[in-house]
């Protein structure tokens, strides 16, 4: 994302609205000029990289356009390397320690590198030169660098990146957004309560599946102390978004006033037919491998339920529980399958406490035996749910057998 130097809004009334790019040809050309210069700049330093940043800026008053995508061709989409042939910091300690010892003398730092050479040289085991130690002696500074990859978008795409980025920046200064989703597919919602878990954003949850959510997640702003953190966390949630169909967001914003130490308040709205693109991949068909793996071993298994993946949410009290699987059988009976894999002790407390409060009877936890929940002090004897334990893989037989005694809630072992 950008930094705020590089955010570019306007006011109108009480709403904000960040700058957009029309993909035209002169900003397309720009585009390209950049992602070319990035290119050839494979195998020099980030600070050579830099001067010939500044030259391509040159006085145009659009400068912070082009440093805008400079810096998301940067962050985004290169890789930056020290290369050198000694550890730096070895060569710094050894070179000041040496050169305190030495008197003041015009030949003094060649007489030190070669000195240092060849006491480098007995300690390694290996030939060191001169030429070496100059190398590597800050090589491992920001601006010594190296470019050593560069994935490279398309003008296009690198335009569309600045668009979102400007349209993230303004919830840097969010107190509070009040997000609407409605009518979506499940697994539209299912994508966006992961990414809001992902990014440990705090939201109060009021809706349902059918119906819609609403959601009121705090800003930075809202906290007693303004985390910039926690502002980052809240722009990542926006290319999620915009893999759901049907919402519509409002922010209110606390934006300093440029001539008074004096906060004022405005404000920001966004819908799905806004135009941005999105960068992040959209929802995979498994969370994980061992999900993937779960279902085409069921589909290998002689069985009348059916394994289905969209599921329906289960609200519970300020927010809502998310199943991987549905399972459903000719006889019209249902049942819910949630696989609890490989998280921190935190997550583990919180399922197990959601799965108290749903007080789902149709529900069934598969949960690895990695996890050692008794050492992350993780309770679950009086969980509701029919327990099925897994080590590496979860085979369906075990789930069978928990299927046919939901009614009476106990553990079952099951090895692989």
């Amino acid at each position: 994302m950008l930094p705020t130097e590089l955010l570019m809004h306007r006011y109108q009334g009480e709403a904000v609205i960040p700058k957009r790019l029309a993909l035209n040809e002169g900003n397309l050309a720009i585009a390209t000029d950049l992602i070319t210069l990035f290119e050839n700049a494979r195998g020099t330093s980030r600070g050579a990289l830099n001067q010939q940043l500044q030259e391509l800026e040159g006085e145009d008053t659009d400068y912070r356009f082009k440093r805008g995508l400079a810096h998301l061709l940067t962050q985004a989409h290169s890789t930056f390397e020290t290369v050198s042939p000694l550890d730096p910091q070895l060569l710094r300690q050894r070179a000041f320690s040496l050169a305190a010892q030495q008197a003041p003398h015009p030949a003094a730092t060649t007489l030190t590198l070669k000195t240092l050479a060849q006491q480098l040289t007995q300690e390694l085991g290996q030939e060191v030169f001169p030429e070496q130690i100059q190398q590597g002696l800050y090589a491992d500074l920001n601006e010594h660098q190296i470019l050593t990859e560069f994935d490279a978008p398309t003008p296009e795409a690198l335009l569309h990146r600045y668009n979102l980025s400007q349209v993230q920046g303004i919830f840097y200064r969010a107190s509070e957004i009040i997000l609407n989703a409605h009518r979506n597919d499940p697994g539209e919602y299912k994508l966006m309560f992961r990414y809001l878990k992902l990014f440990s954003l705090m939201a109060y949850i009021e809706g349902d599946a059918e119906h819609g959510f609403t959601l009121t997640i705090d800003g930075p702003t809202s906290l007693f102390q303004n985390s910039t953190r926690y502002g980052l966390a809240l722009a990542k949630l926006l290319p999620a978004l915009l893999h759901v169909t049907k919402w519509s967001l409002t922010a209110t914003l606390q934006i300093k006033d440029a001539y008074a130490a004096t906060l004022t308040t405005r404000r920001f709205s966004l819908d799905a037919d806004c135009g941005l693109v999105s960068h992040y991949p959209s929802g995979k068909t498994f969370d994980s491998l061992l999900e993937a793996g779960f279902a085409e071993r069921w589909e290998k298994t002689k069985t009348e339920w059916r394994l289905e993946r969209e599921v329906d949410l289960i609200p519970i009290p300020g927010s809502v529980m998310i199943p991987d699987f549905r399972l459903v059988h000719p006889d019209g009976r249902t049942a819910l399958l949630e696989i609890v894999g490989y998280w921190r002790p935190e997550y583990l407390k919180k399922k197990f406490s959601q799965v108290r409060q749903a007080g789902r009877t149709d529900l069934i936890l598969a949960i690895s035996e990695r996890l050692n929940l008794e050492k992350a002090g993780v309770d679950f004897r009086d969980t509701p749910a029919p327990l099925v334990w897994f080590k590496d893989k979860l085979l369906p037989k075990a789930v069978l057998t928990a299927l046919e005694s939901l009614s009476v809630p106990e553990c079952l072992g099951m090895d692989d």
